[in-house]
């Protein structure tokens, strides 16, 4: 065949029959490789395992008492279907909000609270869409329970925002997910210590500063990165509290 009757394609022309299984193998294997590129790029996220939003639940209401510090968090003595009584559960608002402001117009008393659950694992979080309106002052007579006090620890790990790591978001690496997660907590959602050492078998701790208030500038700038921290860790209810102090704070690689 000359070179003057070999097949050429002109875009604005039809394709020529001798090309058209060499264009569909092109087209089909760039397919390919888009879907295998994005399929590279998911699997290196941390797994979620079983973190999700519980919306097919539905909304659950239920009261109990509240605790102030370090962050909000709620000891149910009334509960629903999908949340027991004895349960201690950490709350946030919609958005990248938590309630402290709502939660000190009621003080360390009776709340009836109505949300939805996130979980992961055996922490939980009640994301509540209308903070004005879904947190309530309740006539409830028990007492805030008496922190247990386990002594102090050095733990390694990672602090995270409590809403995305109960299953808001997919937790994930880099600089996006520790700049979500640095407005979160900027906005009052509770943060919690990933650690490496499980602590009577819990592996995910509310962290807070030593003197038990929220956790200082100098642990935020360091949430989404891999350190070790010493602190008093307290039982609070059914939640691990980690009181961390931040002249203990190293970057580990």
């Amino acid at each position: 065949m000359s070179d003057q009757d070999k097949p050429f394609f002109v875009g604005y022309l039809g394709v020529p029959k001798e090309l058209v299984l060499l264009l569909s193998a092109v087209a089909v294997s760039t397919v390919a490789a888009f879907v295998a590129l994005a399929f590279a790029v998911g699997v290196t996220q941390d797994a979620p395992e079983n973190a999700r939003i519980r919306g097919d639940l539905g909304r659950q209401t239920v009261t109990g008492v509240l605790e102030l510090q370090p962050y909000p968090m709620l000891h149910v003595t009334s509960g629903s279907e999908q949340i027991a009584v004895g349960e201690t559960l950490m709350m946030s608002g919609a958005g990248k909000f938590g309630i402290a402001a709502q939660a000190e117009q009621i003080g360390a008393a009776g709340a009836e609270v109505t949300g939805v659950i996130l979980n992961r694992g055996s922490i939980r979080m009640l994301q509540i869409p209308n903070r004005n309106r879904d947190i309530k002052a309740a006539d409830v007579t028990e007492p805030v329970p008496e922190p247990v006090d386990l002594g102090r620890w050095r733990l390694a790990g990672e602090i995270c925002d409590g809403k995305c790591l109960t299953g808001a978001m997919r937790p994930g690496r880099g600089l996006a997910h520790k700049a979500c997660a640095e407005l979160c907590l900027i906005g009052g959602v509770p943060p919690v210590f990933v650690t490496s050492q499980p602590v009577e078998g819990e592996e995910f701790l509310m962290i807070g500063s030593a003197d038990g208030g929220p956790i200082t500038d100098a642990l935020l700038d360091r949430v989404g990165v891999y350190i070790s921290l010493e602190g008093r860790i307290e039982k609070r209810g059914g939640l691990l509290v980690f009181l961390a102090d931040d002249t203990t704070l190293e970057v580990l690689p």
